[in-house]
């Protein structure tokens, strides 16, 4: 990563911009034209510095729901298991943690209700307890990370 990549990861976890062209508006903001913008993003995704770039949906707000989910996974079953849970489309992210519930996962169901039967499917599928910590209160943190 070069200076105007992290030049574009800073500006772009400040927001993006809604309008009719929302690249080029970034791009003139950090001295670039649309094209180089554009590029340079599919360069990163590619290269596996970004995972992703999308916008962040509130799923509340639009009808669904999120919870975090854990599991105690044994360590010969722990590449095995990931693959089922990673394979259920509902799965937004999943990590290792060194924690007794060593993988750690957030569901994301277009209604609240489906949490429950993905979460049911999750324990038939790999015959272990998920633990469902869904959100009690909301903070918002604000957290930017300096590229």
């Amino acid at each position: 990563m070069d200076a105007i990549d992290k030049a574009i990861i800073n500006r772009l976890q400040q927001g993006f911009p809604i309008c009719a062209a929302p690249y080029q508006r970034v791009a003139e903001e950090l001295g670039l034209v649309e094209a180089e913008l554009l590029s340079r993003l599919q360069t990163m995704l590619a290269d596996g510095v970004l995972s992703r770039f999308g916008p962040m949906y509130h799923a509340e707000q639009m009808g669904g729901a999120l919870t975090l989910a854990a599991l105690k996974v044994p360590g010969e079953r722990f590449d095995e298991v990931t693959e089922i849970v990673n394979s259920f489309p509902e799965v937004a992210h999943n990590y290792a943690r060194n924690h007794l519930l060593n993988m750690w996962f957030v569901l994301a169901t277009e209604q609240p209700e489906q949490v429950a039967t993905v979460i049911a499917e999750i324990e038939r599928r790999t015959g272990l307890r998920v633990f469902n910590m869904p959100k009690i209160s909301e903070y918002y943190v604000g957290l930017q990370l300096e590229a």
